[in-house]
């Protein structure tokens, strides 16, 4: 059988085909075969209500079993998929039913009750997420093959399915797969058109070089919409035959260690943010008491002091997982030099949605502290700079798992890619001897210091951060001078009784210390503090543009 992304997809249904594949934490169990079953019945209803292979079909809802399910059954039947983040306000998520054309939306029960069906013509069926009854529909031949499934799908397969009669139909590279819609942090979605060459070339590369094995256990933490979450906590995983639990949104932290501790994963994928919290909350305190810091005075109880330590974080995340992948933003600069000083094993990617994700990574045994790894298989990357080495330039990516361009939206995919086929990031970085990318912040962030200087947003938030009580900060130009927008840690002001202008005298105190790591012409003249956290985007980036002007 021919290489392909969905051979691949095929043959997991296949090899594993008792074990468990999709579960909602404490809720149901789905195996492969049950996927191989639902998606046949799907393939059954497109087919009888006229859908098309290259017609869109959207997908909006929170993290379910039954949205793996539907994913799956758009991929094999060749239609296009539209993830689109459950999160967007109703009239954005209009926009892109809209923008995209797409024919059927599979949408969790509170989604479709903000929407207006008039307001979205192209949409003539939509099925609810949570147990694909229909919610709206002006399809006659949906219509007819819903009231007659059962029978339709006997009739095509009048045998129970088994592993040899499920076939799809092979992709070809260049063939559309799905149309990723992100907001970005400066501008409005634009949809990225990923082609089965990408999602075929970013799977190759977990399946080389991830080494996880059949029957080991995930807890999907990430939006299955962002492509980060979609192609390393269902993609990869499901064609390597792992269980997958997914639970309705992002933990708190406190809330992890009990999921983690219940299922106790295998492997896990996180954003920093999530990683971040539970050392900053439960690990770097600890390492302030009098008796501690003494012993990581003596060095062979250091040695004993840091295992120790180890432990307890590896125990926070279960106790069974043999790696961290973290990505989709830039690691704190103080938690990721704690966590390499204790040799946890985490390593640290860089991607984008314009290339399915993957541009970076490394194994956490050789993976470089502050940098986001080398280019993975199949990618290129170039620093335009003169001396890429030390001198910081925009990061350019060409190779295989490049988008093929923004849908509909000539103009943008031609200011991205250039004629040689490089796609201009829009970040910063550079890139040493070996090959490792330390990434300095996005080129449209940067702020032009007062003697021509050079100042990155995110090196400054990146110190604020780790100081005391910070839960997250955005570092903006307002006349001539640089001021901190600073959301504080509620959680933990309150467990200590800290009053208003305590806080006030507290952030004062944590701008002095902050000025004190940095050089004159990046200082902070002024700290805000904010009462509400940032708008993001999926990935979890803070929307710069909705806070230039505060």
């Amino acid at each position: 059988m021919q290489e392909s992304f969905l051979y691949y997809i095929e043959r997991s249904i296949r090899v594993h085909w008792e074990r468990p594949a999709l579960s909602d934490y404490k809720g149901a169990t789905h195996t492969f075969q049950d996927v191989a079953y639902h998606i046949a019945r799907f393939h059954v209803l497109f087919q009888a209500g006229g859908i098309r292979r290259g017609d869109k079909i959207a997908l909006c809802s929170r993290n379910q079993a039954n949205w793996g399910i539907a994913f799956w059954a758009i991929l094999t039947y060749g239609a296009v998929a539209v993830p689109i983040l459950h999160e967007f306000k109703a009239d954005n998520i209009r926009h892109i039913l809209q923008h995209a054309g797409s024919r059927i939306l599979f949408a969790g029960s509170p989604i479709w009750e903000e929407l207006q069906q008039e307001k979205i013509p192209s949409v003539e069926t939509v099925f609810k997420m949570e147990d694909y009854t229909i919610l709206y529909n002006t399809n006659s031949f949906i219509a007819h093959a819903y009231a007659h499934w059962d029978e339709q799908y006997n009739q095509l397969y009048p045998h129970p399915l088994n592993p040899e009669s499920v076939h799809y139909e092979l992709d070809r590279p260049d063939q559309l797969a799905l149309i990723n819609y992100t907001s970005g942090t400066t501008s409005s979605s634009k949809g990225v058109m990923l082609t089965y060459r990408s999602l075929w070339s970013n799977l190759k590369y977990a399946l080389d070089k991830m080494g996880y094995h059949p029957g080991e256990r995930l807890v999907s933490i990430l939006t299955m919409a962002h492509m980060y979450g979609l192609a390393f906590e269902l993609i990869y995983p499901f064609a390597n035959g792992t269980h997958i639990y997914f639970i309705s949104k992002t933990p708190a932290p406190k809330v992890i260690q009990e999921i983690f501790s219940t299922i106790r994963p295998n492997l896990i994928v996180a954003v920093p943010l999530i990683i971040e919290k539970i050392i900053k909350h439960r690990v770097l305190p600890q390492l302030k008491k009098f008796h501690i810091r003494l012993y990581l005075k003596i060095p062979y109880l250091k040695q004993k002091v840091k295992a120790s330590i180890r432990d307890q974080i590896i125990n926070a995340f279960g106790g069974q997982f043999k790696l961290i992948a973290i990505g989709g933003a830039a690691m704190n600069y103080e938690v990721e030099k704690f966590l390499s000083s204790v040799r946890f094993p985490y390593t640290v990617g860089y991607g984008m949605t314009e290339c399915g994700p993957a541009i970076t990574y490394d194994d956490w045994h050789t993976f470089k502290a502050g940098s986001c790894g080398k280019a993975v298989d199949r990618m290129e990357i170039r620093i335009h700079s003169s001396d890429p080495e030390h001198i910081v330039g925009e990061i350019f990516v060409r190779g295989a798992n490049v988008m093929k361009g923004y849908y509909q939206n000539c103009r943008a995919t031609q200011e991205v890619i250039d004629s040689d086929g490089w796609l201009h990031t829009g970040d910063l970085g550079i890139i040493d001897q070996e090959g490792y990318l330390f990434i300095k912040g996005r080129s449209k962030n940067m702020i032009l210091g007062p003697s021509g200087q050079n100042i990155y947003p995110e090196e400054i938030e990146d110190r604020l951060n780790a100081l005391p009580y910070v839960s997250e900060s955005l570092v903006i130009e307002k006349e001539g001078k640089l001021v901190a927008l600073v959301y504080p840690d509620y959680e933990q002001l309150r467990q200590h009784k800290i009053n208003a202008e305590q806080l006030k005298n507290l952030m004062d105190n944590n701008r002095k210390l902050l000025n004190h790591m940095l050089p004159q012409y990046s200082q902070v003249a002024r700290l805000k503090i904010r009462e509400t956290e940032f708008e993001k985007t999926p990935k979890r980036s803070i929307k710069r543009y909705l806070y230039q002007s505060q």
